[in-house]
């Protein structure tokens, strides 16, 4: 088995041009046989015409010497059969092996046939004329001999042809050598990134297929790149959440073992690692949740419901986290049906709806609102918050991302909440985006067809 692409191609190109060579040559043949075959035998029916008349019109004698001294005989060898079977011939063989001529054949010329056998189905190897004479009619079979030069001629074919084969080859080997190499640097690329190395560059400057499957790998390692960057980022940010809890629940259990400490002191202190547990499990379930759904293991359970009364209960079950920091809602709910996942959408809504409470400043408004369409549900959700900056924007909903890096002690949470919408909403078949100003507040807007697809 060849595992070289460079010797593949290079045996593919000569393999290619010695049998379409092959195959061109006996189509041609094939589809001009009849012409071939036309042009072939002119010469030799013009010549022996040319001998009939001479026959005609010369006594026997004189033509029998006119004929042996023509220069026609290099090319031509003639034979001149009698009824008895016995001929005379005329021209020099030159080594060639002369076609058998049987008295069956023989006789057909007596009788006035002409005979003609093509062996190689073109050319005429042997023609059979009557020949009129003073001494009556007798047979003339005329045969094409190979000429002196003939040789040469078929040699200089081949030579020309192992010529041409060895140039075309050489060509092919340099063609395949650029050819094969955006190949091998794609090879080394590959290695570096299977090692870890995501900055490669190919600087493969080539068009076509090659050309685009470059531009295709350079762009996968970008976001290999980026991914890795996201995943580093990831485990930074989970590595400080987990610990900041550890540490909490490690220094409060050491705090209970002291036997000084008063009962609130304790109650405190128990009050504190259950906070911080609850906080850590919160946590594992968004991760494992997040999993699940990039995954797409889990299987959407559709139901048709009400989606602006499920929207009135979300802002209803998170009312201590508003009602604590004197946030009101103004609602704009048309009556709107969706045939979706009820536990999955509410996550949606709770997510988005934290967020932006989170976010918010005290005592400022949420406006939510539904819009309804032909084919979609428009729910927008607005707060008047710090707001998030356009560079962010265009990362908020990837995953591990945290656009409040610099507000991470004020603000707590893991930066999975919108990833996690994220995933819901695309597979719902829907789309959301944001749109926001810093210092002037955040817009979440969220369509969700009417009827989501069964796949």
């Amino acid at each position: 088995m060849i595992k070289s692409l460079y010797t593949r191609v290079v045996l593919t190109y000569l393999v290619s041009v010695i049998v379409g060579t092959i195959f061109a040559f006996f189509l041609a043949v094939w589809v001009f046989e009849e012409k071939l075959n036309e042009n072939l035998q002119i010469p030799l029916f013009n010549f022996g015409q040319d001998i009939s008349r001479i026959y005609e019109t010369l006594p026997l004698r004189e033509a029998d010497t006119f004929i042996s001294g023509m220069n026609q005989l290099n090319s031509y060898h003639i034979r001149i059969y009698e009824e008895t079977g016995q001929f005379q011939s005329y021209g020099e063989l030159n080594g060639h092996k002369l076609v058998t001529v049987t008295m069956e054949q023989v006789k057909k010329v007596l009788d006035g046939e002409t005979v003609q056998i093509n062996k190689s189905g073109i050319s005429t190897v042997l023609l059979g004329l009557p020949l009129t004479t003073e001494m009556g009619t007798k047979a003339m079979f005329i045969e094409p001999i190979a000429l002196p030069s003939s040789s040469f001629v078929i040699k200089w074919i081949l030579n020309f042809s192992s010529y041409s084969l060895i140039a075309g080859s050489l060509l092919i080997l340099v063609a395949a050598m650029f050819l094969v190499k955006p190949i091998k640097r794609l090879t080394n690329a590959t290695r570096h990134i299977a090692g870890g190395d995501f900055n490669v560059k190919l600087n493969i400057k080539q068009k076509g297929e090659l050309g685009t499957l470059a531009r295709s790998f350079e762009e996968m390692t970008h976001d290999l790149q980026q991914l890795e960057q996201m995943r580093r980022e990831f485990v930074s940010n989970v590595s400080h959440e987990v610990q900041s809890p550890l540490t909490s629940i490690a220094g409060y259990a050491l705090a209970l073992k002291q036997e000084d400490i008063t009962h609130n002191e304790r109650h405190r202190y128990l009050d504190i690692i259950i906070a911080e547990a609850h906080r850590m499990s919160k946590m594992s379930d968004s991760l494992l949740k997040l999993s699940m759904l990039e995954s797409q293991s889990q299987q959407l359970q559709l139901v048709t419901f009400s989606v602006d009364e499920q929207i009135r209960r979300a802002i209803v079950a998170i009312q201590p986290q508003w009602a604590a920091r004197n946030i009101r809602f103004e609602l704009d709910l048309e009556a709107v049906r969706l045939e979706a996942d009820y536990d999955q959408l509410n996550q949606v809504w709770t997510n988005i709806l934290v967020n932006s409470i989170k976010f918010s400043k005290d005592n400022s408004v949420i406006n939510v609102s539904i819009k309804q369409d032909t084919k979609n549900a428009t729910v927008r959700i607005s707060d008047k918050g710090i707001g998030i900056s356009y560079e962010d924007q265009k990362r908020i909903f990837e995953r591990f991302f945290k656009a409040d890096r610099s507000h991470s002690r004020k603000y707590a949470g893991s930066g999975m909440g919108l990833a996690i919408v994220k995933q819901i909403v695309s597979l719902h078949q829907g789309d959301i985006r944001v749109e926001s100003e810093p210092g002037r507040g955040t817009t979440f807007i969220v369509t969700l067809p009417i009827v989501t697809p069964k796949e």
